[in-house]
Order: C-alpha cells, then structure tokens, then sequence
C-alpha cells in the first residue's frame, strides 16, 4: 500500500481546511471542493480525474481495500491521509460521514463553440441542480451556464446529484446575464415558459442553441425572458400547475437535442 500519511490532531491544517470547504466563501476562494462519496470518486478516476489529496480512516479501507487500493495505485499525484472517525465527523458535511473524502481543484473551463448550451436561471435546489447537470451529460449537452442566482455547484447535496457529471462538464458561471447578453446573436436563446409559448411538440429548435431553464417557484426571470428569442412550454394536465424543473429539463433536452 502506498504511503499514508497519518492525522491526529484537529489542529492540523488539512483538517481545518476540510472543515472550511463546507461553505461556499472558502471553496471559491481556495478554488477547492471536497467530494464524500466512494462511488462518484471512483469513477472520477477512472474517467482521469484524480483528487489534489484523499482522506480516509481505517474503517473504510477495511471495508473497501480493493477500490481504495486502485485510488492509490492509480492517483499518482494525490496526497493521502489516514485520519480517525472522530476527525472525520469534525468537518463532515454528512449526518453519516461515509469515511473518505477527497479534494478537487475547480476547474477552469470554457464552453465548446458550436455546441449548444443549457443556461440555468435561479435553479435554487441542490438536488435539481445536480440532476439537470446530470441529465445534460447524458444528452450530450457539454456546455452549461449557470447564473449567480442558483445555488452553488460544489454543495454537498449539488455534487451528489451530480455525480461525475461535475468532472466531464464545460460550466461557467454568469452574472448579471452578461453571457446572454454577448452571445444572443450569435445562438438563439429559448426560455422555457410553462405559461406562454410554442407548445414543444410544434417547436422546431434549430441545430445550435441556448436552452434556459429557470427557478423552481418562479421560473426564467423577466430580465432574462427579455433576451430569450422564443419560449417552449411542455404541455401538462390541467391537474398539475408545473413539473419539477430537473423533470422539465430532461424532457426538453431529449426532445431538442441532434437526431430527436
């Protein structure tokens, strides 16, 4: 097994920075996130995504030698930890820490030309988030825009809906619409509007384009309603006043996108 180094103390500096991941001012300035769950780092790896450092205790590479022997042998570059249960619930971010957490740069990416893109509008459930992050992969949507109004991408909850989707996706963050505003004339902009708008069955969506879907209460905000060129709407029965947005997104990409 690889070397190990052991932590004791909660004073130490690694430990303290894992507590201050948890909240959204220290992961944005660091430029870290951590992610607390086997699985999704597993497969991370194995798609070339390897942690900057890896922490877990004895417990769980009992129970998980084989996978954590392939995270060591396979992660190079990565620092790993052996700390205790009790420093582990110390900065958990989970009612049942799970006993391996690892830390990730944020990745500074740029949106693919000539693919189209899924722009989020006050998305404001982790959950969802991550789902339509998900969902957008796995439609071949590699581009998505995600506006200061929706709740941060590296939550906890965001980045366990998410799952590896996180690794694979091109995300940039806009503020103030300043990304529609630019880029409006250069790919039609459609919002998705459950009042208003061409009904997605008759809609003809050309080849390369800005889908934007917007908050679960209030939907695509009248500033960027503005900028938007056509809406769709997904017809529904009269019993249900809207589908869940991650639902509505999913539907609308799979309808949108090449080949469909």
């Amino acid at each position: 097994m690889k070397n190990i180094e052991i932590i004791t103390s909660s004073q130490n500096a690694q430990i303290k920075l894992l507590g201050k991941l948890s909240q959204k001012k220290y992961r944005h300035k660091f430029g870290k996130f951590m992610i607390e769950n086997l699985a999704i780092i597993y497969d991370a790896l194995r798609d070339g995504y390897a942690a900057e450092s890896l922490f877990a205790t004895q417990e769980f590479i009992n129970k998980h030698l084989e996978k954590f022997e392939y995270l060591q042998k396979n992660s190079p570059d990565t620092q790993f930890y052996l700390i205790d249960e009790k420093l582990n619930k110390q900065y958990s971010e989970l009612e049942m820490p799970s006993g391996i957490t690892a830390v990730y740069n944020i990745k500074k990416s740029a949106l693919v030309q000539g693919q189209s893109v899924v722009y989020l509008n006050g998305v404001h459930d982790p959950g969802n988030l991550g789902t339509i992050l998900r969902t957008a992969l796995a439609f071949d949507f590699v581009n998505v825009v995600v506006d200061e109004t929706c709740v941060d991408l590296y939550n906890a909850k965001t980045l366990g809906a998410a799952k590896d989707a996180i690794f694979k996706l091109n995300i940039i963050e806009d503020k103030d619409c300043e990304w529609l505003k630019e880029n409006k004339n250069v790919l039609p902009i459609y919002a998705a509007n459950s009042n208003t708008g061409t009904p997605l069955q008759k809609f003809q969506a050309q080849e390369i384009f800005c889908l934007v879907m917007g908050s679960e209460s209030h939907g695509v905000s009248e500033d960027v309603l503005s900028l938007a060129q056509e809406s769709i709407k997904i017809e529904i029965s009269e019993k249900m006043e809207s589908l869940n947005v991650a639902i509505a997104t999913a539907i609308l990409l799979y309808k949108l996108r090449k080949g469909a």
